[in-house]
């Protein structure tokens, strides 16, 4: 029995002791909240439903939690309901029936947890989105990983999810990396307000070997010249690197495409249309204060020429013409303002404000022996991602940004991330599915064929380090669609650890395989099943950040 099935005999039986006494069905809640006590004396699960809606059908509290232990009781599968406090429910399962979860996950697989919550949804899920003027720092970096997680959690709730890169290639930051290659091409300091770093030395060198007379050329034209191949080569140098840290992307949209297509004018024109965009003082203003920003923004400046916002908003329109039903923006610290503005323009093109959603993500520092690192090899005044990688792999690097909610700053330990030891979550989390697969080849090595998941007998488990294993597998569902509901990938993560720390208790008590001359029995092989399921949850739960589960280690 799953938290899900208990949650739906909880409800059923509720709705049945509510209707024999004439009472109103409907004050229950749509799904019944079953959670596990911090304290395993007071049972396997918890539930408050009779707190809820006592009151509301007239009863008191502990008499409707009474009249539901009682009837829980006789359920199948329902060890024992108990009352506690003023009204919550404790209930202890059978071993058998807890042990179904086991039976779902050798038959579910790698779709065990996945669920259909988001089932028909189209989200479009931009991110990283950095500028093509420098390798990806540590801001984007966390982007690549929590962003890369996100579009496989919703995608796990059904979702049909388009990973999408918005280039920045048109504006003022181009022409000043356009000037920095030239002048690193020349042999000349980058201008003042310019990008330095060997990165810069590295394309302008590259712009020379396809265009060996670019210099000689007159100065429009040379621009034109490291514009062009300066920025593909750094757009696909940026690519690579996310391949190389397992982020792959659907679409890559340039931001000129929009203006070179008159795709601006026309959102302009039909902005004006709108009342969520008024004239004044010359110019066009949209009155994004409505949605939380600090002041209104001015979209058609007083010359008539597009402000900045206005590429995003014809932006926006493209991606709702694509078809998308939901547009999820992950942006940097900096960005705040960018919420107001974006269901601004969503109101302002006639669209619901809701179909825009916006994750801030905080900064990212590295810390080794207990001081900051600062400096890039390469890059010069920001850490890359190359960098994080070079010290620790994908894997930690992945994991660890992963591991903490995007709004919050995250402090990288290296020096903790390199060990390899229980301190190191990621590598607790590998070890734990290392050991559980070395432990299926051992028993393979005894000859040991584990019956079919139907073939079990799962009422054996019945220690209390088993009961709680289950229960932690058994959770993994309903972490996966909180995730996706709250766009918070580090649960995955949290609840990683928390399974390898039941299976590490697990295993200090209970002796798996035969020893010397015994023979395997029942309890053996449910067991066994009981270690793969484990193994199998932490493998789909690595799969979901992007991280390799090993199988030796």
């Amino acid at each position: 029995m799953t938290p899900a099935v208990l949650a739906e005999l909880v409800h059923s039986t509720a709705t049945s002791v509510l209707a024999e006494r004439g009472l109103d069905t409907a004050v229950l809640p749509e799904v019944v909240t079953i959670e596990r006590p911090r304290n395993p004396e007071h049972g396997d699960y918890a539930t408050n439903v009779a707190l809820q809606v006592a009151k509301k059908v007239g009863m008191a509290p502990r008499e409707l939690a009474t009249a539901l232990a009682e009837r829980l009781a006789e359920a199948d599968g329902i060890e024992a309901a108990e009352v506690a406090g003023p009204g919550f429910l404790n209930l202890r399962l059978a071993a058998d029936a807890q042990g179904e979860v086991i039976r779902q996950v050798l038959t579910a697989g790698e779709t065990y947890g996945t669920g259909h919550a988001l089932d028909g949804m189209s989200i479009n899920l931009e991110f990283v989105s950095a500028n093509p003027t420098g390798p990806i720092h540590l801001g984007g970096t966390r982007w690549a990983a929590a962003g890369d997680a996100l579009g496989r959690i919703l995608a796990a709730q059904g979702a049909k999810v388009t990973r999408e890169y918005y280039f920045n290639d048109a504006g003022a930051q181009i022409d000043r990396f356009v000037s920095s290659l030239v002048a690193a091409a020349k042999g000349e300091p980058a201008p003042q307000d310019g990008y330095a770093g060997g990165y810069v030395a590295d394309i302008a060198n590259q712009v020379l070997e396809v265009e060996p007379n670019a210099l000689s050329l007159p100065d429009s034209e040379r621009d034109e010249v490291f514009r062009r191949v300066g920025v593909q080569l750094m757009f696909e140098e940026i690519k690579r690197s996310l391949h190389d840290f397992g982020t792959d992307f659907d679409v890559f949209f340039h931001e000129d495409s929009l203006h070179i297509s008159g795709a601006v004018e026309t959102a302009l024109d039909q902005l004006k249309l709108s009342d969520s965009v008024y004239h004044a003082d010359g110019a066009w203003w949209i009155r994004s204060t409505d949605f939380g920003d600090d002041k209104d923004r001015v979209v058609i400046k007083s010359d008539g020429a597009p402000a900045y916002i206005a590429g995003d908003i014809a932006y926006l329109k493209d991606k709702r013409e694509r078809g998308f039903d939901l547009c999820l923006y992950m942006l940097g610290a900096d960005h705040h303002g960018y919420i107001g503005r974006l269901k601004a323009a969503a109101a302002a093109l006639g669209d619901d404000p809701d179909v825009v959603e916006v994750l801030i993500g905080q900064m990212v520092n590295l810390v080794s022996e207990g001081k900051p690192v600062r400096m890039s090899k390469r890059a010069g005044t920001v850490i890359t991602m190359e960098d994080l990688v070079e010290a620790v792999g994908v894997d930690a690097a992945r994991y660890e940004l992963t591991r903490y909610s995007v709004d919050s700053p995250v402090d990288i330990d290296l020096d903790l991330l390199r060990k390899h030891t229980n301190e190191n979550p990621v590598f607790y989390v590998q070890y734990a599915h290392a050991r559980l697969a070395s432990l299926q080849r051992n028993a393979a090595d005894l000859g040991l064929a584990t019956p079919g998941p139907d073939e079990i007998d799962y009422g054996l488990l019945d220690h209390p380090k088993e009961g709680e294993l289950i229960r932690t597998i058994g959770e993994f569902g309903a972490v996966i669609a909180r995730a996706a509901e709250l766009r918070e990938p580090h649960r995955i993560a949290r609840y990683l650890e928390e399974l390898a720390s039941a299976y590490h208790k697990f295993y200090d008590v209970a002796r798996v395989l035969p020893q010397g001359d015994e023979e395997a029995d029942a309890l053996t092989y449910a067991r066994l099943a009981l270690c793969e399921a484990a193994r199998q949850v932490i493998a789909n739960g690595l799969s979901l950040l992007g991280v390799s589960a090993p199988e030796r280690m």
